[in-house]
């Protein structure tokens, strides 16, 4: 028994000799980050709005007569929306056209007795006045009796009531509102420091075209163009508004939705890497990098931009490091390995085919 359990444990030594020993002949793939300009997508959360989007409010006091409309019908300009009783107002018509008549007669009886010197020209003048203020009277009784008529100032779409017919309507009173969504503008928020490659890299005499996610997912069918840049930054944030315009032919788009503005950024001389080759501890990424005695160390790297199986660097490494490509989980910090070194720009197109 005792022979055997030696021979057990002498045999145990020599396999696990030979797995280490075939474990340090592993020669493992290398490469290094590619240095070249390229392109990148960003996703900006947005706010879409109508080009024209206001308040329908009441402009008299009275009883809501008489709804022309529906909630959510498209209008032309000029359509009638609202009719507020118009009994008051008309009556102040009639009055007011009364009293321009009076004061008109009173005024040319006036005047042909100045034009024969009976009455001094300031009774003329008197008479003149008191006409003058008649018929301005007139017209502003007239618009009241219009006022009582609300009609769509433009095409667009009605909004939910707030009021009902018969409800009691004070002046200046919300109504509805309505959007006009032939155009949309999609407002959203960029850092300083991507507004600022934004600006030195644009041609002032070019609009910036970008794309639409939709709430679903879905990608808008229309691009649109990047037309405006709000003036201040944010404070608070450090962001500044920029407002990109869409056509909405279809009418798809309404005022208040949400999604993602996608817009391409250029790249200048970054370094590219495969995501394959990076590993993540508490949140942050890291790559094992080579030295010139084959030791393996562990190197946190920046990232810029996330490109499909590629990683876009700005921090933490240097065109010429040679970096870890696969078998990761297989070595351990600072332990000498054989590799072979696999050109970058080959491993990138390997990467692209595989994308496709």
């Amino acid at each position: 028994m005792l022979i055997g359990l030696c021979a057990i444990v002498w045999m145990s030594s020599c396999d696990s000799k030979g797995e280490h020993k075939t474990e340090s002949e592993t020669t493992f793939q290398v490469t290094s980050p590619l240095l070249m300009d390229t392109l990148i997508t960003k996703e900006y959360v947005s706010q879409v709005h109508s080009i024209q989007h206001i308040e329908i409010r009441a402009l008299e006091r009275g009883y809501l007569q008489k709804i022309y409309v529906d909630e959510g019908q498209f209008v032309k300009k000029g359509t009638m929306l609202f009719k507020i009783m118009p009994n008051i107002y008309q009556a102040e018509l009639e009055s007011a056209k009364a009293e321009a008549e009076f004061a008109r007669i009173e005024y040319e009886n006036t005047k042909s007795l100045a034009d024969r010197n009976i009455v001094a020209p300031n009774e003329l003048a008197m008479a003149k006045a008191k006409y003058d203020k008649a018929k301005a009277e007139l017209s502003l009784a007239e618009v009241h009796l219009q006022f009582t008529d609300i009609r769509a100032p433009f095409d667009g779409i009605i909004d939910k009531f707030l009021v009902r017919e018969g409800s009691l309507l004070e002046e200046g009173e919300l109504l509805t509102n309505l959007s006009d969504n032939s155009k949309m503008w999609v407002y959203y928020n960029v850092p300083e420091a991507e507004y600022l490659d934004y600006k030195t890299q644009a041609n002032n005499d070019e609009k910036i075209q970008v794309t639409f996610q939709m709430a679903n997912r879905k990608q808008f069918d229309f691009p649109g163009i990047v037309e405006t840049i709000e003036a201040d930054f944010n404070n608070e944030t450090g962001n500044i508004a920029f407002r990109a315009t869409f056509p909405n032919p279809n009418g798809l788009l309404r005022h208040g939705e949400t999604g993602n503005i996608q817009m391409t950024v250029p790249l200048m001389n970054t370094l590219l890497i495969p995501q394959k080759s990076t590993f993540e501890v508490l949140d942050k990424k890291y790559v094992f990098v080579i030295d010139e005695d084959n030791v393996v160390h562990s190197r946190e790297i920046t990232i810029a931009a996330e490109l499909p199986h590629i990683y876009a660097i700005v921090g933490g490494l240097e065109p010429n490091d040679k970096i870890l490509l696969e078998g990761l989980r297989l070595v351990r910090e600072n332990e000498e390995i054989k590799y072979d070194f696999l050109k970058p720009d080959v491993v990138i197109s390997q990467l692209d085919l595989y994308a496709e």
